[in-house]
């Protein structure tokens, strides 16, 4: 599809990471349980605008190292690969109440999250190595790649953040009540990022 390898796997992933508890969650939660519904809108908006800031940020730098030097791409898609297995084996281990609160001031929620996403320090990192594993060079088609990808991730992000905030309340209730089905979530998107990191990796 328009040079993109794979894009079920490409939006399963980009679910995956939603799902997983970062600083743009607690963000979001923060938001909708001090303004409502639509402060946890306005949240959503700051974080696609900083995810889309930082995309195409990475995807520069892509482009730039695709058109450059082809045969290096290989070896990028490899430690991609390798990166995001390496982000599951750390689910997978981690210690239980690692996840630090995200202090958001009331009113101007949007601004504080697009803040708070540009400088997560790990997501231009992450989007380095994540991009480059769902391009088909051969089937590359520049910006319309690019441009279908980060249009993908942004409609993806909008429904899920939005449902999160229609509901969240309820998610917060059900994660603090079940903590142990939280960290036995946790561990199994671990274990489906580490498979994603083989499959890819081995393609």
């Amino acid at each position: 599809m328009v040079g993109i390898a794979d894009y079920g796997a490409f939006c399963a992933a980009i679910l995956l990471f939603l799902a997983l508890p970062g600083p743009g969650t607690f963000a979001l939660l923060t938001s909708t349980s001090k303004g409502g519904f639509r402060a946890g809108a306005a949240a959503t908006a700051g974080l696609i605008a900083g995810d889309q800031v930082l995309m195409w940020m990475a995807v520069g730098g892509v482009a730039a190292l695709l058109a450059a030097h082809p045969v290096w791409f290989q070896g990028i898609q490899y430690a991609g690969a390798a990166y995001l297995a390496w982000i599951g084996l750390k689910l997978l281990f981690a210690q239980p109440g690692q996840g630090a609160p995200i202090r958001i001031e009331t009113g101007h929620y949007a601004r504080q999250a697009f803040l708070i996403t540009l400088l997560n320090p790990k997501a231009i990192v992450f989007y380095m190595a994540f991009f480059p594993l769902f391009i088909d060079p051969a089937l590359h088609r520049g910006a319309l790649t690019f441009g279908v990808m980060a249009l993908t991730i942004a409609a993806i992000t909008a429904v899920y953040c939005l449902l999160l905030c229609a509901f969240a309340q309820a998610v917060g209730r059900q994660v603090r009540a079940h903590r142990r089905l939280a960290r036995t979530l946790e561990r199994l998107a671990g274990v489906f990022l580490i498979g994603f990191g083989i499959r890819l990796g081995t393609q």
